[in-house]
C-alpha cells in the first residue's frame, strides 16, 4: 500500500515547474490542483474531480483528518477566529477532509475557563460542522500537563478535591458529545524524553500518582462507551525510551482490564533531522498488542531562506517526510486515522513557536497546494486501487 519511490520524485519537479496563471486575489483559491508553491494555476475542467480530494482519494475506512484552527495562540494573532470568519479556509476544511481535530477548543484553558464554567460554544459549531460534511472527530484532551487553566494550576485543592475536578471534566466533556466523538486523546504527553512519567509537570499525576492516567480512561470510557480512548505524544514516532515506556505502560494497563483502544504519534517533524525510519516498526508493535494507531498532528517545518520561501529542494523533502508518514500508517493494518496538524501555513502554529521555521504544512498562506499535498494524494490514490 505504499507509494512508489520513483513516483514522488518526478510528482514534486510537475508541482514546482508550472507557471504562474492566475492570482488569489482575483479568483477564489482552488485546492485540487497541482500549481507551483506560492502560484496559482488556470482550474481544468476535471477540477472538482471526486477523487482530487484528499478524503475521496482514501480507502474506505480510512480517515484522513486536520486540526481545526483557533483558540491557543490563534488568540494572539492579528485575525479574528479562523474556522468562524475565514469561509475559503473552511470551504476547503469541509471538501478535503473526513476527520477533524479541535486545535484548541477543546483543551483545558479553553473550554473550561472557570472551575464552575465550560465554553462549549467552540467546539459545538466545529462537530455540527463535521456532521454537516460526514466528517468524523478526534477529541483532544483531556489529560495534559499543558494549557491548563490558572484557576486549576494555581488553586489549593486537596487530593480529593482534584480527583473529584478531573472526573467531573472528564465525564461533562466526553458525556456532551458521546456518541459524536470517534477518538479521544485521554492521556497526552505523560513522559518525558528519557520515558519516565511527568511527575513534576503534570498535576494530576505529580498530585494523584500515576493511576490517576488508569482512571482517566476508565471515566472516559463510562461516559462514551462507543469512543475509542488513545495515548497520544511527540517524538514517539521511532522506537525509543518514549515509545518504549508507552510499550511498557499500555501493557500494564491491558492486563488491568483498562480501556485503553489506541496509541497515536503526533509527528512533528522538522527537516533538520533525518525522517523516523522505523515509524512503521513501532506503529507495528502496538499494533500487535491489539491496539489502534493513528499519526495525529502531522507537519514538516523548515528552516527558511531570507526570503521566508521554501526552494524546490526544500519543498521536495518536505513531501517525501508526508508521504512516507502517511505509508508507513497505511501499512498498518489498525492505523485507520491521519491528521495532520493544519492545512496551510496561514494558520500554522509552527512559526509562533519555533523561531526562524515555518512553511510546515500542505498549502501556502494563500491556500495553493505544495508538492506534499499531491504526494499525500497520490499515495492515498493508490492505496485505494490496491
Amino acid at each position: 500500500m505504499r507509494s512508489a519511490r520513483f513516483a514522488l520524485a518526478a510528482l514534486v519537479a510537475t508541482a514546482v515547474a508550472l507557471p504562474l496563471a492566475v492570482s488569489p486575489a482575483t479568483a477564489a483559491p482552488r485546492p485540487d490542483h497541482r500549481p507551483a508553491p506560492h502560484v496559482n494555476v488556470k482550474l481544468p475542467p476535471h477540477a472538482q474531480a471526486k477523487f482530487n480530494r484528499l478524503r475521496w482519494a482514501a480507502p474506505e475506512g480510512f480517515y484522513v483528518g486536520t486540526a481545526v484552527a483557533g483558540g491557543g495562540h490563534h488568540l494572539e494573532q492579528d485575525y479574528p477566529d479562523p474556522f468562524t470568519h475565514d469561509k475559503v479556509y473552511r470551504k476547503i476544511l469541509g471538501k478535503q477532509f473526513s476527520s477533524v481535530s479541535p486545535e484548541n477548543q477543546m483543551k483545558w484553558d479553553f473550554i473550561h475557563p472557570e472551575r464552575d464554567r465550560y465554553r462549549f460554544e467552540e467546539t459545538d459549531a466545529i462537530i455540527d460542522f463535521a456532521e454537516r460534511h460526514r466528517q468524523v472527530v478526534r477529541g483532544h484532551t483531556l489529560l495534559w500537563h499543558s494549557q491548563n487553566p490558572a484557576w486549576l494550576e494555581e488553586g489549593d485543592f486537596t487530593a480529593e478535591e482534584l480527583r473529584e475536578i478531573l472526573r467531573e471534566h472528564i465525564t461533562t466533556v466526553v458525556g456532551r458529545y458521546a456518541g459524536r466523538i470517534q477518538q479521544w486523546d485521554v492521556a497526552n504527553e505523560i513522559f518525558d524524553e528519557e520515558g519516565e512519567l511527568r511527575t513534576r509537570d503534570n498535576i494530576w499525576i505529580r498530585e494523584l500518582g500515576p493511576g490517576i492516567v488508569a482512571d482517566a480512561f476508565r471515566w472516559a470510557h463510562e461516559a462514551d462507551p462507543a469512543a475509542k480512548l488513545f495515548f497520544n505524544d511527540y517524538n514517539v514516532e521511532g522506537v525509543n525510551a518514549k515509545s518504549d515506556a508507552y510499550y511498557a505502560l499500555v501493557q500494564e494497563l491491558l492486563a488491568e482490564g483498562v480501556p485503553v483502544h489506541g496509541f497515536a504519534v503526533q509527528g512533528h517533524l522538522s527537516t533538520r533531522y533525518g525522517f523516523p525510519g522505523d515509524l512503521e516498526r513501532n506503529l507495528l508493535r502496538f499494533d500487535e498488542l491489539g491496539l489502534e494507531t493513528a499519526v495525529t498532528e502531522l507537519d514538516v517545518r523548515m528552516d527558511l531562506p531570507a526570503s521566508g520561501r521554501p526552494t524546490k529542494a526544500q519543498l521536495m523533502q518536505q513531501a517525501d517526510y508526508y508521504d512516507r508518514a502517511l505509508s508507513a500508517c497505511l501499512a498498518v493494518e489498525g492505523c485507520n486515522s491521519f491528521t495532520i496538524w493544519g492545512f496551510t501555513d496561514k494558520y500554522s502554529w509552527v512559526p509562533t513557536f519555533f523561531e526562524g521555521e515555518g512553511s510546515a504544512t500542505v498549502m501556502t498562506e494563500k491556500f495553493v497546494p505544495k508538492p506534499a499535498f499531491f504526494a499525500l494524494r497520490s499515495t492515498l490514490n493508490q492505496a485505494r486501487r490496491g
